[in-house]
């Protein structure tokens, strides 16, 4: 059996609680395997909790916390997570895209935080952190609109967005709050260092379907990579595997509708949701 994977308590707060559980775990006399038993969840995610690349739902948390009997530690490190506004992962990705000269994303799920409606933001943050409490939400939605200053620049940086055809489709908010932010995606595209793309249903299978995918350019060092699925997200500075993620952007940008035809479907998305 492989020795287990090294862990920096100090590198974030879901790596603090990773290391904290991985110890309770073993002073308990558990695999993961049986910890995830008794949860029950799959030992693989048991594993993503002590790597620190996944923070357990609130349920979870509790229930490991009791059968590990950490009378009360572990929620309260998760808490302590979930009040700050940004996880420790993506953190360190939004120092590097407030340093960046150009942005290539490609979104699966909701559009790019840095276009999004206060509306559109709450609800998304509403829907996927149900566990937040509406002041938490709020903070986080301010904590979103700020990063959008970035656009407002002198020298905003290049921002070039692919999406995929779910996020124009999917009414987040009701009709009003998703016309309301389709508009403003169809206003932005017409900024000249804004592209918009939608990768049409029609493609089928494509290079990005694990998840969102983000390629920051720099004026005075390579590009880096970012990762995001759910509520995890992977930075990559690796340049052999930056390239890879580049070119699949690419492939994924080669196969997107052009830049014209995008707006006119989210124009239809908008006429689809009613007057």
């Amino acid at each position: 059996m492989p020795a287990p994977k090294q862990l920096d308590p100090s590198a974030s707060l879901p790596a603090l609680y990773g290391a904290k559980l991985r110890k309770l775990r073993a002073a308990a006399g558990l695999t993961q395997r049986q910890l995830g038993a008794k949860v029950p969840i799959a030992h693989s995610r048991i594993a993503q909790f002590e790597l620190g690349k996944e923070i357990p739902p609130e349920d979870v948390d509790a229930k490991l916390d009791k059968f590990l009997g950490a009378d009360g530690d572990l929620t309260d490190l998760w808490g302590h997570i979930q009040r700050t506004p940004f996880p420790d992962w993506a953190g360190r990705f939004m120092e590097y895209e407030s340093k960046a000269v150009a942005m290539h994303k490609y979104v699966a799920a909701s559009v790019p935080g840095l276009l999004q409606t206060p509306e559109y933001a709450r609800e998304v943050l509403r829907q996927g952190q149900p566990w937040c409490t509406p002041e938490e939400i709020e903070t986080k939605v301010v904590a979103r609109m700020k990063r959008q200053s970035l656009l407002r620049r002198r020298r905003p940086p290049l921002l070039w967005v692919v999406m995929d055809e779910a996020v124009i489709r999917h009414s987040v908010g009701g009709s009003a709050v998703m016309r309301e932010q389709l508009n403003l995606v169809a206003e932005a595209a017409k900024a000249p260092f804004i592209e918009i793309q939608v990768l049409p249903f029609s493609v089928g299978a494509h290079p990005a379907m694990g998840g969102s995918l983000t390629v920051l350019s720099f004026e005075n060092r390579a590009d880096v990579a970012y990762l995001e699925a759910g509520h995890s997200g992977e930075l990559v500075e690796d340049k052999a595997m930056v390239a890879r993620h580049s070119y699949r952007y690419d492939l994924v940008h080669a196969q997107a509708l052009s830049p014209e035809a995008s707006t006119a479907l989210i124009q239809q998305a908008m006429e689809e949701l009613g007057p």
